[in-house]
């Protein structure tokens, strides 16, 4: 009894009880991790993107099967043969401050989203220009046809595309912007707002869902039902669950499978999937650097790695929350295949791997894992990692911080000695993996590619030649060519893909499935 009361009190201390006439307009959320910046275009990073679908909206949406519906937009026309695309917004749309969104908007959000996104990039390679027709509308002029031009638009992939005003876009996308203004259902209270601590929402009363077709994730009506979003940033998991417990908090993003049991016993308290997609774990090498510039070393980590293992120790034992036999697509999606996958399957052996590593040349050179302490699925699988390296005799350097560091660090292209790294674990949304192309961390062209940088020219000729695939079938036959090819550069090595356990209180139904998404949700 002793140490539930402590938990109690912790919980007590981090968030301050509210008062019963405010709790039906405020929803009380823990997120997985600090809210480490406030533009989801410049920083890739699912907490900020979770802000900025709150903050900006998008022109088009994606619902749970894949499907695209506009959003902002009113509808689009194909001209020319489809070398042209006119996309006409929806009437009475308006920033946070009052300022209606135009076309111009739209052209310089496109421009700087085309910068960041692996999606945006390949539509940028094939488009002449964006340009203004009038303030509603604004016109594609590409090279040659872009298919999946909609589909671009919509995907709700690390970084999505959010349509800002004018005068922000213009900000440089490798720079955050300093005012998060958007036209969202929400609007970010800067005034309120203490890194580390809390950030605060209110309900835009001026925001006017779409009428239009689709549900689920990020299509049909985004309809607010809160006055108040208020995060509470509570690192400590079990303080979290205090929280939970006590009626202090509403909503816990994300948690161990230690913390699952625990919530999992109160009858005021839902567990369920945040998401339908499981999220994809790897086990990420940097490319630049000895000892893993040598493609055989890479290649020795195969005989050892066992997806279960990570997984378990993200989500426990139970099979029915994460996947294994996982390649580099999102399991359940529509590009997930097992081509070359026979090295990860079968008996896992540290003895094969350690004489791998012998025969491909390793020499004792020094090994960083880089590895965070505040995000549950990063945590334990650095844990997992750090053991197996050790018994594979590696001459390991262990660095464990937040993940606010570890973003920052992961940019460092450098030697150890100048405060690089080897080898980082990470997970991922389920749609980042989804396609050959939003999968940012299969890139593989060097210094363009996402921190670890690899350098795999045929993963890259097939991923070109995919966008350009005919129909499924044809995307389908070159994911599993791709899919082959990575495995033998690998740029990772995947680590399975686990189901991440949201918990909240009872009361709160109409939650919408996908990620932590704060319109459709209510209480009951």
């Amino acid at each position: 009894m002793i140490a539930r009361r402590g938990l109690l009190a912790a919980g007590a201390a981090a968030v301050a009880a509210p008062a019963v006439a405010q709790r039906a307009s405020v929803l009380r959320f823990v997120p997985q991790a600090d809210l480490g910046g406030l533009d989801p275009v410049a920083v890739s990073s699912n907490v900020i993107r979770n802000h900025g679908y709150m903050v900006w909206d998008t022109l088009y949406g994606t619902d749970n099967a894949f499907r695209v519906f506009p959003q902002m937009a009113e509808g689009h026309v194909f001209g020319d043969d489809d070398l042209t695309c006119t996309i006409t917004l929806r009437p009475g749309l308006a920033f946070h401050d009052g300022e209606p969104v135009r076309a111009g908007d739209c052209v310089a959000s496109i421009a700087r989203w085309m910068r960041r996104s692996p999606m945006g990039q390949a539509l940028a390679a094939r488009t002449d220009a964006v340009e203004v027709v009038d303030d509603r509308r604004f016109r594609f002029r590409l090279k040659r046809r872009f298919p999946l031009l909609i589909e671009a638009l919509g995907v709700p992939a690390n970084p999505s595309l959010f349509i800002m005003p004018e005068r922000l876009a213009k900000t440089d996308p490798f720079q955050q912007i300093r005012e998060p203004i958007g036209s969202g259902p929400f609007r970010f209270l800067i005034d309120e707002f203490r890194q580390g601590s809390r950030a605060v929402w209110a309900r835009n009363e001026a925001y006017v869902p779409t009428s239009g077709g689709g549900a689920g994730m990020t299509a049909g009506p985004k309809v607010a039902h809160f006055d108040r979003i208020e995060w509470a940033i509570i690192p400590d998991a079990a303080t979290a669950a205090a929280a939970l417990i006590n009626n202090e908090v509403d909503w816990f993003e994300q948690m161990g499978p230690e913390i699952q049991q625990l919530l999992g016993r109160n009858r005021g308290i839902q567990l369920e999937p945040i998401d339908p997609l499981p999220l994809p774990g790897q086990f990420r090498f940097n490319h630049l650097q000895p000892p893993f510039d040598n493609p055989g070393i890479r290649r020795a980590f195969l005989h050892a790695i066992s997806q279960e293992d990570f997984m378990t120790a993200i989500v426990g034992p139970d099979p029915t929350k994460f996947e294994t036999g996982c390649g580099f697509f999102t399991p359940n999606g529509p590009m997930a295949n097992d081509e070359g996958l026979g090295p990860l399957q079968g008996p896992r052996s540290i003895e094969r791997a350690r004489q791998a590593l012998r025969e491909a040349g390793y020499r004792g050179e020094r090994v960083r894992l880089l590895g965070t302490t505040d995000i549950n699925s990063t945590t334990a699988q650095a844990q997992v990692a750090a053991d197996l390296l050790r018994r594979l005799d590696l001459n390991l350097d262990v660095v464990l911080t937040d993940w606010g560091t570890v973003a920052q660090r992961r940019m460092n292209k450098g030697p150890l000695d100048a405060g690089g790294w080897s080898i980082a674990c990470f997970a991922s949304s389920g749609m980042d993996f989804i396609n050959p192309i939003t999968h940012n961390q299969l890139r593989s062209d060097g210094a363009a590619a996402a921190p670890g940088w690899p350098d795999l020219p045929e993963v890259e000729r097939l991923r070109t030649e995919w966008l350009d695939a005919p129909d499924l079938a044809s995307q389908q036959a070159l994911a599993r060519r791709i899919q082959a090819a990575a495995m033998d550069g690998l740029p990772y090595i995947p680590t399975g893909a686990y189901y991440s356990i949201t918990a909240h209180r009872r009361s709160l139904v109409d939650r919408v499935k996908g990620f932590a998404i704060f319109w459709g949700i209510r209480r009951a």
